[in-house]
């Protein structure tokens, strides 16, 4: 996770000393899969050459809970080398959060699904595939969770995104 952070972090950098060129991106929409800690759909509208919105509805599930999440993002893309983007985002998400029954002194405990109310932020690279529909995207996905843990998850939300653009 380290080694992400500071990968995605030293090409954050690199894009803010980079002269003002435009991303370019090609596309109306693209929509694919997201894998991660929580795997989901994702879909990508392009405002123009170089901003876009990003719809993601994620399903996070461990031995102790389960997570719903519909985020939504406004991103701005920078171009890196042929084929190749970083970009950075904001947005929030809403969604519903349930612990997973629990047996205390053998008698099952059941808790309710609570709303989850969330701001997040998104910042990470994308390839487009030459020739091909294709695009692929790693990012880092941080967000303060403000009802359930009054928290900041920074590395938890770790995603790599294949996308097909249309």
């Amino acid at each position: 996770m380290k080694k992400i952070f500071l990968a995605v972090s030293g090409m954050l950098m690199f894009g803010a000393i980079s002269n003002r060129a435009v991303a370019q991106l090609d596309n109306r929409g693209a929509i694919g899969g997201r894998f991660g800690s929580a795997q989901g759909i994702t879909y990508r509208h392009t405002l123009n050459s170089d901003h876009a919105l990003e719809g993601i509805m994620s399903i996070q599930s461990n031995s102790d809970f389960r997570r719903f999440r519909v985020v939504g993002l406004y991103e701005i893309y920078k171009p890196l080398a042929a084929g190749f983007n970083w970009y950075y985002g904001f947005g929030g998400s809403v969604g519903s959060f349930k612990e997973k029954d629990k047996i205390f002194d053998g008698k099952r405990q059941s808790f309710d699904s609570q709303l989850n109310l969330s701001i997040d932020g998104i910042v990470g690279i994308e390839f487009n595939v030459p020739q091909s529909p294709f695009q692929i995207s790693l990012d880092v996905k941080p967000y303060f969770d403000f009802l359930n843990e009054s928290s900041i998850k920074l590395f938890d939300p770790v995603g790599f995104s294949v996308r097909y653009k249309f």
